[in-house]
């Protein structure tokens, strides 16, 4: 029987969302895997595994936590987060990198932000944690309350432990080391690239 590690696991490396190799990634460190969920849309029988999964952990906080909407940054969580919100019937709303200076002004788009909204905000990865802060800032500003992250992968570089130290209640899909643990299991991967990565959780 599957498990949610091992369908996040098969969902990313089939879908060519994860990839091995040597790559620059935005804090400037070079990283032996690079996580590209865009790809998610060229593999729709993939994007529904994760959106599924997704919800179901959503499900899971809502169950201790009263959840209203969800939210993401644009571009990479924001291709996902409406695949998972027409799970729940719950409204999205997308924040922009910067503000719209034409038409509908402002930092975000889709669903109006409520003050005392309870707001839960999905991304794709979690590094050092930085891009969360800048996602999240938008609905705090217009009264939201935002105390629960999502993502889909923990890259294991202290990003959940900085965001925590903030008070947020971080939550991750997966591990990266566990992803390509069970890569490695199932044969998709060679024991070197399993090693190299988790080398680099190591350093961290």
């Amino acid at each position: 029987m599957s498990t949610v590690t091992d369908k996040v696991a098969s969902a990313l490396y089939l879908s060519g969302c994860l990839k091995f190799g040597s790559f620059k990634i935005r804090s400037g460190v070079i990283s032996p895997y690079y996580i590209d969920m865009a790809r998610l849309l060229a593999a729709p029988e993939h994007l529904c595994t994760i959106a599924e999964v997704a919800a179901e952990k959503v499900k899971s906080i809502m169950a201790d936590s009263k959840i209203d909407k969800l939210a993401s940054i644009e571009l990479k969580g924001a291709l996902i987060v409406p695949s998972i919100a027409c799970r729940l019937n719950l409204p999205c709303i997308i924040v922009r990198k910067e503000n719209k200076a034409y038409g509908v002004t402002g930092r975000t788009a889709g669903a109006d932000v409520t003050k005392g909204d309870n707001i839960l905000f999905f991304d794709d990865v979690v590094s050092e944690g930085l891009s969360k802060i800048e996602g999240v800032q938008p609905l705090q500003e217009l009264g939201a309350n935002v105390k629960h992250l999502l993502v889909v992968v923990n890259r294991e570089q202290g990003g959940k432990e900085n965001l925590e130290k903030l008070g947020y209640h971080v939550h991750a899909l997966a591990k990266i080391s566990q992803i390509v643990d069970s890569l490695y299991q199932k044969k998709h991967i060679l024991k070197e690239q399993a090693q190299q990565v988790m080398n680099f959780v190591r350093a961290f």
